[in-house]
């Protein structure tokens, strides 16, 4: 291949003087079809990057390494004009990928610290860490609403509650974008997936969302609404098809209501080889050029992982579905981004300084701050905190108590998306066992029994991979009970004085393609259990799961009960400050715990109109629910107050909750308000979230919390799928959890 002839004169596409708008019509119009086609392109770094950069004149790659950063940055160098590429990685709680970068709890976990504030600041030191490796662009926050928890995806959204969504995802927005594009340590963020992709069918992942308009508009739409106007610069795609429709190709969605009501202007990319999905797997579109054509004509910009779009979109102009120009306003938003990131001057390579970045000490310390604001006390006897002045012997049993990057969760270096990277260093996580053996005091002893196993794998009999290339998870096989392993759990529990029993989910039950028929806990774990809480010994239950998994009967004789998500790097060391009483639980439940499977979906804010509380044979009731979470002290609201009865529509909800510790140690306590409309034209919620706030009050002390909400937020969607506030009665619900019994009320009008 010929090297094109370098030239020294100034085009004005590369004159950073310029307005961008007069940059890239420049360089829009010295484009050749090919290469406005090869900016639409994503492509995976692991493949021939030549192929990529030089043929089909790819505009960002994915999957990759600093090292083959610096390649294709070198190749593009070759090219006629020399457009940089857009960098991109799943960097979801963390850099997932980069050897040795810091990995925070999961996004379910982090939401547990309800803490918007918290998020920004992790999202903001991800960038930094992500920005210094050469990468510009992260597929996160996920906006997906989670109510049916056999999904495999669950640990990577907020939760179930579409207010507290919005407050997080807005929040890491602002910390990943920071200051603007114009900032090196920004990296583009990206909403995701729009929308409705987690509403699945029995829980299977991408399967067809069966969702009407008004319902999307009513929880699904608002916290895409809310990040699309407060600036997130690119939105992801679902798999999902709707109404028969894949989102890829949804006009009414990507055209009419995100284009249109909303006014966005940002970039939207496909999910995984969406567009190729519509060929192989959906069988919507025969071909990929006709794939490719619907793709452009419903306002795709970036097309990920989807190599057979360069020929089939060329082709679709060669057969007359597509003009020329089609891929102009795509082209347009992909080389903004690109001067707005300022690459034409500087490619934001990766720094020399990455490895005093990646990893820093400052990171490691938010890290454990996250940590610990992300694990939930569900039960607790009395048992917790235990002393650290008597003597007490510790048997930590199970087999997550070691696990180290099974602790770190999904999208983190050893979950099996990058084949490049088997986990993280084993020596920058600290698991349950490290965790309880660094902060015991002289008086504590702590040993250590596996007690069960949890499964095997087989591979998939339709074969090791997609026919897209991609590999099939192989199949799960539960491990049954190992009677010696339980043997030995029992007979060092009988010389403990506590157990703390680790149990949970491993990484190849959870994420894409994962989900799973079951929520009880996999292979010999129940048993392991059963024998230990039979044993009389105390046994505290640490559930370090992706998400809410139902426990055996046996554990509600359990003396504490501790959601611990997947926590990340120094998960281990922030759980056993907490046992040891050296750090205050507060971690409150971003979603709710089911009974039982046969409950799903399991939310909070079900319609009301349903026929009683329960199924024939079991409660409907949560084992527990959006908002709980224990403190080791007594809490107690008292005298809510609201200053005016009777308000417009335009007003201000105004007025005071005092919150008492009645107990003897400090509490970060989350002050939840809930809305209540008495009477609606349409069926609606019983109580939505619309608010809250975090208080210390310390032991003893009351804490007269202010009140404050727009009449404007107690909306519903009505009929004509209009957000509205009906005139009428309302209750304002506050309290520590959404559980309608432990709400305070008060009541208002809303006028005409």
């Amino acid at each position: 291949m010929t090297t094109p002839e370098i030239r020294t004169d100034t085009l004005p596409y590369q004159d950073p003087s310029l307005p961008i708008p007069e940059r890239v019509a420049d360089l829009l119009g010295r484009m050749t079809l090919e290469e406005k086609v090869g900016q639409m392109l994503q492509l995976d770094a692991r493949d021939c990057l030549e192929d990529h950069v030089l043929r089909k004149h790819v505009g960002s790659i994915l999957h990759t390494s600093p090292e083959r950063i610096v390649r294709a940055n070198e190749l593009t160098g070759q090219t006629r004009l020399r457009i940089p590429l857009l960098v991109a990685e799943d960097c979801i709680h963390g850099h997932s990928f980069c050897e040795g970068a810091t990995i925070y709890p999961t996004q379910l976990g982090m939401a547990a610290s309800w803490d918007a504030g918290l998020l920004e600041r992790v999202a903001r030191a991800t960038a930094v860490e992500v920005a210094a490796t050469g990468v510009h662009w992260t597929f996160s926050p996920v906006l997906c609403i989670s109510r049916d928890l056999r999904w495999g995806r669950v640990n990577e959204t907020f939760g179930e509650d579409p207010f507290l969504i919005g407050e997080l995802a807005s929040a890491m927005v602002r910390g990943y974008q920071g200051d603007g594009l114009t900032d090196p340590t920004a990296i583009l963020a990206t909403a995701k997936h729009f929308a409705g992709y987690s509403e699945t069918q029995g829980g299977r992942d991408a399967s067809e969302a069966d969702i009407s308009r008004r319902k999307l508009r009513s929880w699904f739409l608002p916290p895409f609404e809310r990040v699309a106007r407060e600036g997130c610069r690119s939105f992801m795609l679902g798999y999902q098809s709707m109404d028969g429709v894949p989102i890829t190709i949804n006009d009414w969605l990507l055209s009419d209501v995100l284009r249109g009501e909303w006014g966005y202007t940002g970039t939207l990319i496909t999910d995984w080889d969406n567009v190729g999905r519509m060929v192989w797997e959906q069988q919507v579109q025969p071909d990929y050029t006709h794939a490719a054509a619907a793709a452009v004509r419903a306002g795709n910009d970036m097309i990920m992982t989807t190599p057979k779009f360069f020929e089939g979109a060329l082709d679709a102009v060669g057969r007359g579905l597509l003009r020329p120009e089609a891929f102009d306003a795509a082209a347009v938003r992909i080389l903004t981004l690109k001067f707005e990131l300022g690459l034409f001057e500087d490619p934001r390579l990766p720094s020399a300084e990455a490895a005093s970045i990646v990893g820093r000490p400052e990171h490691t310390a938010l890290n454990l701050e996250a940590a610990r604001r992300s694990i939930v006390l569900l039960e607790n006897d009395g048992l917790l905190p235990l002393s650290a002045d008597r003597p007490t012997r510790i048997a930590v049993v199970g087999p997550l108590a070691d696990a180290a990057q099974t602790q770190l969760g999904d999208w983190a270096g050893g979950s099996g998306q990058a084949g490049w990277l088997d986990g993280q260093p084993r020596d920058m996580i600290t698991t349950v066992l490290d965790g309880l053996r660094g902060v015991a005091p002289d008086a504590w002893t702590v040993n250590f029994a596996q007690g069960a196993e949890i499964l095997t794998l087989e591979q998939d009999p339709a074969g090791a991979a997609f026919p897209d290339g991609q590999p099939r998870p192989p199949h799960v096989v539960p491990s049954a009970p190992n009677p010696a392993l339980i043997a030995e759990a029992v007979g060092l529990a009988d010389e403990a004085d506590v157990v703390v029993a680790v149990v949970g989910d491993r990484i190849e039950l959870v994420g894409e393609g994962r989900s799973t028929a079951t929520l009880e806990l996999v292979g010999g774990q129940n048993a392991m259990l059963n024998a230990l809480i039979a044993s009389g010994k105390p046994v505290v239950v640490v559930l370090l799961a992706s998400k809410p998994l139902v426990l055996p009967v046996s554990v509600q004789q359990a003396a504490a009960v501790i959601w611990a998500s997947n926590p990340g790097m120094e998960g281990g060391r922030a759980l056993a400050e907490i046992l040891a009483g050296e750090v205050e639980p507060s971690g409150r439940l971003p979603i709710s715990f089911a009974r039982h499977v046969g409950q799903q979906p399991t939310y909070y804010n079900q319609i009301r109109g349903q026929h009683g509380d329960r199924y024939a044979d079991l409660t409907q009731s949560p084992a527990w629910a959006f908002g709980e979470g224990l403190s080791y002290t007594t809490i107690e609201y008292r005298d809510l107050v609201l200053d005016e009865a009777v308000l417009t529509s335009s007003g201000m909800i105004a007025g005071h909750v005092t919150v008492a510790n009645t107990g003897a140690r400090p509490a970060l306590e989350t002050v939840q308000i809930y809305v209540r409309d008495m009477v609606t034209s349409v069926s609606w919620t019983d109580r939505e979230l619309k608010g809250f706030r975090q208080v210390d009050v310390a032991p003893g002390e009351s804490v007269r919390v202010p009140l404050e909400l727009p009449v404007a937020e107690c909306t519903i969607v009505d009929a004509a799928g209009g957000r509205v506030v009906e005139p009428g009665d309302f209750e304002l619900l506050v309290g520590p959890s959404s559980r309608a019994e432990v709400l305070l009320k008060a009541a208002f009008t809303v006028t005409a």
